[in-house]
C-alpha cells in the first residue's frame, strides 16, 4: 500500500468508526429524529452542490422509484433506528452488532432471488456470526433492551437490503449524485416528521451535541464518501473492504475513551466472532456485484465497502 493509501485507509477508517459516538453524545439531548434531519441536511448540502458541477443529479433523480426505495432502506429507516437504539445500548456495542451486515447480505440475495453458492467456510461464517450476536445480545446487552436489539436488526437489513437495490437497478449510476440525492430526500422527509411530531428542541443544544451533529454530517458523511473514493482510486476496490473489519475495532475504543464504556468479556468474544463471521462470509464475495451506500454497511460495488455510518 502507498503512503496515500495508508493515509487514505486510515482516515476513512476513523470517519466509519466514529459516528456511532457522536450519535451516542446528540441523543442525549436531541430527538432521534432531529438527529437524522440536521446531519442528513447538512451533508447534502456539502454534497449537491459537487454533484450538480459533475452533472449527477439528473440521471438519478430519473431513477426515481428505485431511488426511493433505496433511500428509505439505507438512510431514512436505518438511521432513525439506529440513533434510537443509542438511546438504550452503549455506542461500541451498536458498531459492532453493525459488522453483522455480510450476514444479513447472504439472506437478502436468496430473497431477491440471487442466492449465493456458499462454500463451508462461508457457512462457518455465519454460524460464527450468529455465535457473536448471541453473544453479544444475550450475554453482554441484557433482556431490558430488546426493543433496542430489535432495532438495530432493522439496521442491519436495511443496510443489507440498500446495497441489494442500488446493485440490481441502480448500478450504473454515479455514487456521489446518489448519494447527494439520497440525504437531500431524508432532509425532506423528516421536516414535518420532526416539525408534526413535537421532535423540534426545547432549547438550543449543548456545544458538544452541536459539534456531533457536525462531525456526523461533514466527517462522516460528505467527507468519507469522498475518502471511500480515493482509496478505492488508490489501491483498488478489492483491498478497500477491509477497511469493514476496522471500524467495529475504531467504534469499541471511541466508546471506552471518550464515554467510558465498559467492555466486557462478552464484548470480545462477540467482536471476535461476529469480525471472524463477515470475513469468512464476504470471503469469496469480494468480486461480485453489490452497492456504494451512504451507511457504513459492508456491502460490496466491484469489491467496494459501502458508504459512511
Amino acid at each position: 500500500m502507498t503512503r496515500r493509501g495508508l493515509i487514505l485507509f486510515i482516515a476513512l477508517g476513523i470517519a466509519w468508526g466514529i459516528p456511532y459516538l457522536f450519535i451516542k453524545v446528540a441523543v442525549s439531548e436531541l430527538d432521534p429524529a432531529m438527529v437524522v434531519l440536521s446531519r442528513s441536511a447538512l451533508a447534502a448540502i456539502l454534497l449537491l452542490p459537487l454533484a450538480f458541477f459533475r452533472r449527477e443529479v439528473a440521471s438519478v433523480v430519473r431513477r426515481w422509484k428505485p431511488m426511493l426505495a433505496y433511500t428509505i432502506v439505507e438512510i431514512i429507516l436505518p438511521w432513525y433506528f439506529l440513533s434510537s437504539a443509542e438511546q438504550r445500548i452503549p455506542s461500541s456495542t451498536a458498531g459492532l452488532l453493525l459488522a453483522t451486515v455480510p450476514l444479513a447480505g447472504v439472506a437478502i440475495a436468496f430473497a431477491m432471488g440471487r442466492p449465493e453458492r456458499l462454500s463451508r467456510l462461508n457457512w462457518l461464517g455465519i454460524a460464527l456470526g450468529m455465535l457473536g450476536v448471541a453473544a453479544l445480545v444475550g450475554l453482554e446487552i441484557g433482556a431490558s433492551d430488546l426493543i433496542a436489539v430489535g432495532e438495530m436488526a432493522i439496521v442491519v437489513v436495511g443496510y443489507a437490503l440498500g446495497p441489494a437495490i442500488l446493485a440490481r437497478w441502480m448500478s450504473d449510476l454515479p455514487g456521489v449524485g446518489v448519494v447527494a440525492v439520497s440525504l437531500a430526500a431524508t432532509a425532506v422527509v423528516y421536516v414535518p416528521v420532526v416539525l408534526f411530531a413535537g421532535s423540534w428542541p426545547g432549547m438550543w443544544p449543548s456545544t458538544a451535541v452541536i459539534v456531533s451533529i457536525v462531525v456526523l454530517a461533514v466527517v462522516c458523511s460528505a467527507l468519507a464518501f469522498l475518502l471511500m473514493l480515493g482509496l478505492i482510486t488508490e489501491i483498488g476496490p478489492v483491498k478497500a473492504t477491509t477497511i469493514t473489519y476496522v471500524n467495529p475495532a475504531v467504534a469499541i475504543i471511541a466508546g471506552v475513551v471518550v464515554l467510558g464504556e465498559r467492555v466486557t468479556v462478552w464484548t470480545i468474544v462477540g467482536f471476535v466472532l461476529v469480525l471472524a463471521g463477515s470475513y469468512l462470509v464476504t470471503r469469496r464475495r469480494r468480486e461480485t456485484v453489490a452497492a456504494v451506500g451512504p451507511e457504513g454497511a459492508s456491502a460490496e460495488r466491484d469489491g467496494a465497502p459501502s458508504g459512511v455510518p
